[in-house]
């Protein structure tokens, strides 16, 4: 697993927004300048970002690009579903089939638990983290992180019990 760089990139351009005082704006080569990022590159971020529903833009002389709610109501998740989709979807295994019209795995398949698993636990952490969150430290994060994983492995544990039995 890794992250895009959209993703990482666009995440940092909306912080940066997230920074702003109420009735702010900036232009794409504000947060271009400010993110070390090109400005063909913050115009797509921005673009998708807007597609997305995260931000919104407006034209003139002292228009740019605001976020569309408030960054504590602006989920992680929610920025990485516009960005870059899900880690773990539905279709999955409709897409990595080979060269099967179906997965030959399709009635019996350890690793399709196994990376449900994973997104349940991403989009568990994921939902709960806010742009509001990420303007914090990086200590401050790692015990947000720590609070939300205690509760979250445990749950991981549980559901792979009871899908495959007890472990050995």
């Amino acid at each position: 697993m890794k992250l895009s760089a959209q993703e990482e990139y666009g995440l940092r351009c909306l912080l940066h927004m997230a920074r702003l005082e109420e009735g702010q704006s900036l232009s794409i080569p504000e947060i271009s300048r400010a993110e070390g990022l090109s400005v063909p590159n913050v115009a797509k971020l921005m673009r998708l970002l807007r597609l997305g529903g995260l931000v919104v833009s407006a034209r003139g002389q002292s228009g740019g690009y605001t976020l569309a709610r408030p960054s504590d109501e602006i989920t992680v998740g929610a920025v990485m579903e516009v960005l870059g989709g899900r880690f773990f979807s539905g279709k999955f295994c409709e897409r990595h089939a080979g060269l099967e019209r179906m997965c030959t795995h399709t009635s019996d398949c350890a690793i399709r638990v196994l990376w449900g698993t994973i997104q349940e636990v991403l989009d568990s952490v994921l939902k709960k983290i806010t742009l509001r969150d990420l303007l914090c430290g990086e200590s401050e994060m790692a015990n947000l992180i720590t609070t939300n994983s205690s509760r979250v492995l445990p749950m991981l544990r549980e559901r792979v019990m009871s899908e495959s039995g007890p472990v050995a």
